[in-house]
């Protein structure tokens, strides 16, 4: 499963027990906020992309519900994984195409665009500044991201998340796994990285290129981040 939490010290101790409890009841962060972007689609719902696509979690949900999704990734493995996964759905591509690329094909196609942990492995601003060109009027971009932490605020939401994350982990995962447990072990790593923008930092790039954005810190280590295109 993908958990990151901030690299300062103050929370080392609490990563490691956060680690063990994680290890005995597992659950996907990432795909506990798909309910969040699922209620806040877009009306209009011809074509969706999901960017840094992993293994497909995400695309297979957004599928039933816009006539074409497209993920990207820029990781082999996982456009592999997605791609299988995704094989018996005709109206999902996985490639390895950069929001560069997708901008030099046309602008304003897509009526969704998803980011789901994965704007810390992007440049913050040259990302942000990227989406609106690719939105189609009323278009919307939802992301699920993770911040560094770096104030007193920041580092107990760390430590309230550390603390509701078993709790999480038992409602999800009541049954305890064993060491020989399959299932996501069998698949390839999901690529990791420590965010380095701070939330302050991702505040700012987001009032800059997405004016009127709705950002809100969330509890799991994450927050969330709405913009809708003028129509």
């Amino acid at each position: 499963m993908d958990v990151r939490t901030s690299a300062n010290p103050v929370v080392v101790a609490l990563r490691d027990w956060l680690e063990v409890g994680n290890r005995r009841h597992p659950w996907s962060h990432n795909d506990h906020f798909h309910g969040w972007v699922l209620r806040n689609l877009p009306v209009r719902r011809q074509r969706a992309l999901d960017v840094g696509c992993g293994r497909g979690a995400l695309l297979e949900r957004l599928a039933p519900r816009f006539a074409r999704v497209d993920g990207i990734d820029v990781d082999e493995a996982m456009i592999a994984s997605a791609s299988a996964r995704l094989a018996g759905l005709p109206n999902v591509e996985v490639d390895r195409r950069g929001l560069d690329e997708l901008a030099a094909e046309g602008g304003g196609r897509f009526d969704l665009i998803t980011m789901v942990a994965v704007l810390h492995h992007l440049d913050l601003e040259a990302t942000l500044s990227r989406v609106p060109a690719l939105l189609a009027p009323g278009g919307r971009l939802l992301v699920v991201g993770l911040a560094r932490a770096s104030s007193p605020s920041d580092l107990l939401l760390d430590c309230l998340s550390a603390v509701a994350n078993p709790v999480m982990g038992l409602l999800k995962h009541p049954r305890r796994a064993r060491e020989d447990d399959g299932g996501a072990q069998s698949e390839p790593a999901m690529p990791a990285k420590d965010p380095s923008a701070t939330w302050a930092e991702i505040v700012a790039a987001t009032r800059t290129h997405l004016p009127g954005a709705s950002a809100r810190r969330r509890l799991f280590f994450r927050y969330t981040l709405a913009w809708e295109q003028s129509r």
